[in-house]
């Protein structure tokens, strides 16, 4: 007779039964299913993108029949009436006849808007529509980045105003260094993200249509459809990018637009990832040291095991979100360097992948980058417990000084404080006891002329620097002038926030 092991591995090994969890049997996308918010799923969706194609199709439609080809307003018409009415089984079922996607979409459109199936795609290659869409999603997709970027940056100015002042240690090779604040290290974070906006800036407003530009970039096709006429061509180009939105087309191109714009656009969403994981890099450190402490609900749990943890969940989150999209433009790269001559096929499957992903991550990413720093608890005591067990060692240079000015000798003060400062050390490390070197010092005859200063001297405030005033300047100078710019963007609800 079989024991409950036994029992077990003969379950175990035995093959996954077909009838059971039948609706969980397909992968499903983490980034998709997990994280991703509707607005940026709605971005990369089927719905935005064979519509845009409808529109672009439509739209080339409309420019040739301005410039004089023999198009009826019935059937422009026709296409503008069905633009959202894909029938996706239909187009599916032609795209396996024809093992060509764009040329099932054509049929679908054509099954709608019968009357124009003969002048949809006209003189237009796949990529008309392909790259086109692209473009028009990453525009789409940058713009909900900067709504995001930029209401972070605003709900950090906050946190920075409100401990511009909080003096806390600063570190170089994550040793005690010379004191900062609360406030001014906040400004280096924000620092980062304004520098980010100001590429998402830049990418908005320079991001080109590939534009009419035909099967190898020569427009061609479009040269023979308007009988050899340049300018019909040129303007036809320029038409179809007014008519969707843009100012700017690619100047030239093969038969897709130069994939280099694809790279340009991953690598800013690298530097925000950079920039996100920098933060909640620090974040994950200070929370160690119980300095500062991400939200944390009454309910979370920490550890299943250690239920007493409050880990730092949506920074690690963030650090690893951010480690994905920080890969991405070496692939962009590689896609880039390796397309021949006018196009070639393999930058296709990649870029399904790469571009989605990317902008559904970093969109995750400043999502839980704004829910942290609304969130951002603060522990002064113990920031300040911290500064005052390295402050002694630090405050000695100017004890030294003041002793100086009264008439002490400055050879005999600066022995004095070295033999008190490596005792202190000995009894910091050795004993682990608090740092007595204020109390050694005080005992000290040498020192009598600052015993009655000591705690003035020792104030933390004196050891901040400017820091205060360059949180005060930073906001004023650099960030108020861009939220001013775009406080449109403040008032912009997010239709969903941080899940898990």
């Amino acid at each position: 007779m079989s024991n409950n092991a036994e029992k077990f591995l003969e379950l175990a090994q035995a093959p996954f039964p077909q009838n059971a969890l039948p609706d969980q049997q397909v992968y499903e996308h983490p980034l998709v299913k997990r994280y991703a918010t509707k607005e940026m799923s709605f971005v990369w969706s089927p719905a935005m993108k064979f519509t845009t194609w409808r529109k672009l199709w439509t739209a080339l439609a409309t420019a040739e029949q301005e410039l004089g080809i023999e198009i009826s307003d019935e059937q422009l018409e026709e296409m503008r009436k069905n633009i959202y009415d894909i029938d996706f089984e239909f187009a599916e079922k032609k795209e396996r006849e024809f093992r060509h996607d764009v040329m099932g979409h054509v049929h679908a459109f054509g099954e709608v808007a019968p009357k124009a199936m003969p002048i949809i795609h006209l003189g237009a290659t796949s990529c008309y529509v392909g790259d086109n869409t692209d473009i028009v999603q990453i525009k789409e997709a940058l713009l909900l980045i900067k709504r995001k970027l930029v209401q972070t940056i605003n709900i950090m100015r906050k946190f920075a105003v409100e401990y511009r002042d909080l003096p806390t240690l600063g570190f170089t090779h994550y040793q005690p260094a010379q004191l900062t604040t609360v406030g001014k290290r906040c400004t280096l974070w924000m620092q980062d993200l304004l520098l980010d906006l100001q590429k998402v800036d830049q990418e908005i407003n320079e991001l080109p249509m590939r534009g009419v530009k035909g099967t190898t970039g020569t427009q061609a096709s479009f040269l023979e459809l308007f009988d050899g006429d340049h300018e019909k061509v040129k303007a036809l180009n320029k038409r179809v990018t007014e008519l969707m939105g843009f100012k700017r087309v690619i100047p030239v191109s093969g038969q897709t637009y130069t994939r280099k714009i694809d790279y340009n656009v991953l690598s800013v969403l690298s530097g925000i990832a950079q920039s996100a994981y920098k933060m909640c890099g620090d974040i994950r450190l200070l929370s160690n040291l119980k300095e500062v402490e991400e939200p944390f609900s009454k309910t979370q749990i920490g550890s299943s095991a250690m239920a007493y943890k409050r880990n730092p969940m949506r920074s690690e989150r963030v650090c690893s979100l951010a480690r994905y999209v920080m890969s991405l433009p070496n692939a962009a790269a590689n896609t880039h360097a390796n397309q021949w001559f006018e196009r070639t096929l393999d930058d296709s499957a990649i870029r399904r992948i790469y571009l989605p992903e990317g902008f559904l991550a970093v969109d995750v990413i400043l999502n839980l980058l704004s829910n942290i720093a609304d969130g951002l608890h603060v522990w002064p005591n113990v920031v300040k417990a911290h500064v005052m067990a390295e402050l002694p060692f630090m405050s000695t240079e100017v004890i030294l000084m003041e002793c100086v000015k009264k008439g002490g000798d400055r050879q005999e003060l600066h022995e004095a404080i070295r033999v008190h400062s490596m005792d202190a050390g000995a009894v910091v490390k050795g004993e682990g006891k608090p740092n007595d070197l204020m109390e050694r010092i005080a005992r000290d005859p040498l020192f009598a002329a600052v015993h009655a200063d000591l705690d003035r001297l020792i104030d933390p405030k004196l050891f901040v620097g400017r820091a205060p005033e360059q949180v005060d300047e930073f906001v004023s100078e650099e960030i108020d002038p861009v939220i001013e710019a775009n406080k449109d963007l403040l008032n912009i609800e997010s239709v969903d926030d941080v899940n898990v």
